[in-house]
């Protein structure tokens, strides 16, 4: 995507204030309004210092920006926004505009949720949104974890800066990814009260099991013998230790079901274990006599369903 040099749009310095902001936008506004210019690219013009005015009047929304920097120079028009840029910061909620009328540097860096009315800090303070990461383990029985969110603070002299807070969050026992987790008036600021922190849950990457709604899976080796003989093994959950029994002929690629022991809930989850069967390496002659002699006592062929 291309790089949106707000600041040069309007034609305003970076450290310009709020009125100096808002008289550049009015300026611009007007010279390249449809009923005064006409054309594409008056049209494009347009569209261009109204998303500049959306950012660089939010001072949330600014602040963020000012911290993303200014555009590589070995961009060439394939701006990518660096990992973590926005780490620590809440969005307020949107402020109505349609998806279409800004650009993809906007809809990638902010459509979280588009910022207040202007005026948001004379007025009630507006509802915020953040991200937060937790481990599967978290999900599961339930947790308490200080987050640190940094926050724009508008001073007296009209500039922004940036204000990191460390916050408590109580992790409900059972919160899936995409839910939410509300904080009372810790969102934006305001003359009259400050709104909430909503914050929408995902899930970390786990090395074993991998989630589906409340559902877990996981793949789970087992030997060429305990697929054969059957019996019991023992398997992890997030809550410990299981014992799992496998049933005699076993194959790979079938699944057990434990009924009740996935993430908690009304009702709570399954896991569904995969179980995959895997050979011991062939390191000696005695493990390598005992193929030999499985080959022979043992006729099966399984690629007789294929014929020929």
């Amino acid at each position: 995507m291309e790089f949106k040099d707000y600041y040069k749009i309007l034609g305003v310095a970076k450290n310009a204030d709020a009125d100096a902001i808002k008289k550049a936008f009015r300026k611009a506004a007007r010279k390249y309004h449809p009923d005064v210019a006409q054309g594409e690219e008056a049209e494009a013009k347009f569209k261009e210092v109204n998303e500049a005015y959306e950012v660089l009047k939010d001072p949330e929304r600014r602040a963020a920006y000012d911290q993303l920097g200014r555009e590589p120079r070995s961009t060439q028009g394939a701006y990518q926004p660096p990992p973590g840029w926005d780490e620590g910061f809440s969005f307020s909620q949107s402020s109505g505009q349609d998806a279409g009328a800004f650009s993809d540097f906007f809809e990638t860096l902010f459509r979280r949720g588009s910022g207040p009315s202007e005026g948001m800090w004379q007025g009630p303070g507006a509802d915020s949104h953040a991200r937060i990461e937790i481990a599967l383990e978290d999900a599961y029985r339930g947790a308490e974890r200080r987050l640190s969110v940094r926050r724009p603070v508008l001073g007296s002299d009209g500039q922004i800066t940036l204000q990191d807070q460390t916050i408590n969050v109580h992790i409900p026992k059972g919160i899936l990814p995409g839910q939410h987790i509300r904080l009372t008036g810790r969102g934006q600021p305001g003359a009259t009260g400050a709104g909430d922190l909503f914050l929408e849950v995902a899930l970390q990457a786990h090395p074993v099991f991998h989630p589906d709604g409340r559902d877990l899976h996981l793949e789970l080796p087992i030997t060429p013998w305990e697929a054969a003989l059957g019996g019991h093994v023992v398997m992890p959950t997030p809550d410990g230790k299981v014992d799992l029994l496998i049933p005699r002929n076993a194959r790979s690629g079938q699944k057990l079901r434990l009924k009740g022991k996935g993430i908690p809930g009304t009702p709570a989850g399954d896991i569904y274990a995969t179980l995959k069967i895997i050979n011991p390496k062939v390191e000696t002659e005695e493990a390598r006599a005992l193929f030999e002699r499985m080959a022979k006592e043992m006729p099966f062929d399984p690629r007789a369903h294929l014929g020929g």
